[in-house]
């Protein structure tokens, strides 16, 4: 009996093995949709990071950073006194309809209403956001 156990936990972690590897490959693609859709809904004013242009503030380590916190952009006083914080709630309220959840934005923007690209473009958002404050490219 005690040779069967060894056996069965070995049996059952292969078992795992593929789901987790469904995971992976899931979020690559969600992450991989999401910087696609990035590109043609956000890309025309937010670079990603600061060694790119942009006519918006860039979204590198959005999720996290107070609102109206990017150093040497010119943000709304609304945006700027907001005391937000761009949580991945905060940022779906936002691409839904950035001028009714946040009255007085500078941001012209159509909403993204449907909430599959809302999760992929999230997904690609928290692809390029670190814990720590760093950039990616660091």
């Amino acid at each position: 009996m005690k040779q069967i156990i060894p056996a069965i936990c070995l049996a059952l972690g292969a078992l795992t093995a593929p789901a987790l590897a469904s995971e992976a490959t899931f979020e690559k693609v969600k992450v991989d949709a999401g910087a696609t859709l990035f590109g043609s809904e956000c890309r025309r004013c937010h670079a990603t990071g600061s060694d790119h242009e942009s006519y918006g503030p860039p979204l590198e380590n959005i999720v996290g950073r107070a609102a109206g916190s990017y150093p040497d952009y010119d943000y709304s006083v609304a945006l700027e006194a907001s005391g937000i914080v761009w949580t991945t709630a905060a940022l779906r309220a936002w691409m839904e309809d950035n001028a009714g959840f946040m009255p007085g934005t500078k941001m012209r923007h159509v909403g993204i209403k449907d909430s599959t690209v809302q999760d992929f473009i999230l997904a690609y958002l928290e692809s390029i956001t670190t814990r720590d404050g760093s950039t990616i490219s660091d």
